[in-house]
């Protein structure tokens, strides 16, 4: 018998909309929370009006990252439903919302208020800027994050070019830092009994990971620029050109560098005090590119890769999506997850990386009709209708 998911009785209100939260509560809803997502009468997360859309009109960029939820429709900005809201609040575990600060307190429902009617209640708000700050009250967007962070200064190929990264990546982190946020209060309301309110800015979860970025200009106190593929500190760590094409290789370490000549059968380039050291390597990293394309360029990229697996030096092909969703080793990890609802064939999605105890949790294989859960919601957690 599969034991239940380390969530499972967990209850969430979930006020998000588009992607940062709404990908925060699919995470909990992935290791068994029950999340409960509040809507708009009529219209919904605004999620639902962003396509790709499939034949019926739904809105797949909206399925992708609602699995597993139920959906109640309530418009806070009404009495009767924010009474109703009110009641769910007694019943949560949870409260998660990514409006622009200020606009819960708008509806009437401060935490303070929230959390006099359920002491245990956790609210998470994740927003552009944060609950406080001169910025705290401006709008934001994933590309928005993206440049203000200095994300786009470290990203492409020319400081000229700044380039965005190739998913909403801001949303992302800032969904990752909520659910783990989630967690370790959880954690502490165990020990305390008393809920708490969590403040993530997508600012500031972008900031986080800007790692060796900030240690740069701390270091040199000039601001980095985009490196492409390069890495800034290990050397040769990038893109190469081969007779049919760019792959990569990550000899991450002097031993790999001996390797890699060997494949090359370049000894020259062992002997090259440009590139003795790896610390040698990553300051010429100009002069290590060209050795190493001349070189490469009189194979393709499938002999190379075998040549290198072989030698034990970190190599890869740059695959595009059609290769990875085909991937024998993706496949056999179980990362694919197919959602369906209605009258829709079924989509493909990108399911959770979480294996536990050597299982994969069992994902939900429908999302959200605007609504369709709210006589459900409200009788199982009210005994109501």
């Amino acid at each position: 018998m599969t034991p239940p998911l380390p969530l499972h009785g967990l209850r969430v209100l979930d006020l998000t909309r588009v992607l940062a939260g709404p990908y925060c509560t699919m995470l909990l809803a992935d290791l068994g929370a029950e999340v409960v997502k509040i809507e708009r009468p009529g219209s919904g997360d605004d999620a639902r009006q962003f396509g790709p859309f499939m034949e019926n009109g739904d809105s797949a960029y909206f399925a992708s990252i609602n699995r597993g939820k139920k959906s109640v429709a309530l418009d806070l900005k009404q009495e009767a439903d924010r009474a109703t809201f009110l009641r769910l609040v007694e019943k949560a575990d949870v409260l998660v919302e990514n409006f622009r600060p200020g606009t819960m307190e708008s509806f009437g429902l401060p935490s303070q208020r929230l959390r006099e009617i359920n002491p245990r209640l956790i609210v998470a708000s994740a927003t552009g800027f944060g609950q406080t700050g001169p910025d705290s009250r401006r709008a934001a967007y994933d590309v928005i994050i993206q440049a203000l962070s200095g994300l786009m200064s470290i990203t492409g190929y020319d400081s000229s070019q700044p380039a965005r990264v190739g998913n909403s990546i801001s949303d992302i982190l800032t969904g990752l830092f909520t659910a783990l946020g989630i967690v370790a209060a959880l954690r502490q309301c165990d020990a305390t009994g008393t809920g708490c309110d969590l403040d993530l800015s997508m600012l500031e979860c972008t900031v986080a990971t800007l790692e060796n970025a900030v240690t740069r200009f701390a270091v040199s106190g000039q601001p980095p620029t985009p490196l492409g593929t390069r890495h800034p500190s290990i050397a040769p760590f990038q893109a190469f050109q081969a007779a049919d094409g760019q792959f990569v290789i990550a000899a991450g370490n002097d031993t790999l560098w001996h390797r890699l000549c060997e494949v090359l059968a370049a000894p020259e380039l062992l002997a090259d005090p440009k590139l003795a050291t790896n610390r040698d390597r990553a300051a010429n990293l100009d002069h290590l590119e060209a050795c190493l394309n001349v070189r490469l360029a009189h194979r393709p990229i499938r002999e190379w890769l075998a040549l290198l697996a072989a030698a034990g030096v970190p190599a890869a092909p740059i695959r595009h999506l059609g290769e990875v969703v085909a991937d024998p080793h993706l496949q056999a990890r179980g990362i694919w997850h197919y959602v369906q609802n209605g009258d829709n064939p079924s989509l493909l999605t990108a399911g959770t990386p979480f294996v536990i105890d050597g299982h994969k949790p069992t994902l939900s294989p429908m999302w959200p009709k605007l609504g369709e859960h709210t006589e459900r919601v409200l009788r199982e957690w009210l005994g109501s209708t």
